[in-house]
């Protein structure tokens, strides 16, 4: 059975990348969990016990996490969580890894701005798309090919910060 958790957290080591013989893409860091409650009695905020999850993402997730996350960032994780017991010699430990499905920045802390990224391309699928390119540059070819019109996205709806938008 597989659970699957949401986890609020700060990044605790540099996402570490690597890539597989077979280029497959992997990330990981370490994420701190710390719940933190109001004392009342003493009149301020205090820090509960800090869970530690191992947190790994693959393919172009991990690619993105790889450019967008660096450590102290405070994170949203989802994914499947795995615990596993481990022994080595005298010592023992539990495992706690979230192979994770969606990160992203704690908004209640900061500001992000998205961009999407371009999905993996292999080099023949690219030089595919060099040479369709070229031919429409000869050919005059108009066709829309994903600029923004005047009005869109980058029109002047959102020429100004986010905060001035009509809705």
């Amino acid at each position: 059975m597989t659970d699957t958790i949401a986890v609020i957290g700060v990044v605790a080591t540099p996402p570490s990348i690597i890539s597989t013989g077979d280029d497959l893409r992997i990330t990981s860091f370490r994420l701190a969990s710390t719940q933190r409650r109001f004392d009342r009695a003493r009149d301020r905020w205090i820090d509960g016990e800090t869970n530690w999850y191992t947190v790994t993402a693959f393919r172009q997730l991990a690619v993105n996490i790889g450019t967008s996350v660096v450590k102290g960032d405070k994170v949203v994780v989802t994914g499947r969580l795995r615990v596993r017991d481990w022994e080595n010699g005298d010592k023992k430990g539990t495992n706690v890894d979230i192979e994770a499905v969606a990160v992203g920045h704690n908004l209640a802390w900061g500001t992000t701005t998205f961009t999407k990224a371009a999905p993996a391309s292999t080099s023949a699928d690219q030089a595919a798309a060099d040479q369709s390119a070229a031919e429409s540059e000869i050919d005059g070819d108009d066709e829309y090919r994903g600029e923004p019109a005047s009005g869109g996205i980058d029109g002047p709806l959102f020429a100004e910060s986010p905060t001035s938008a009509p809705f």
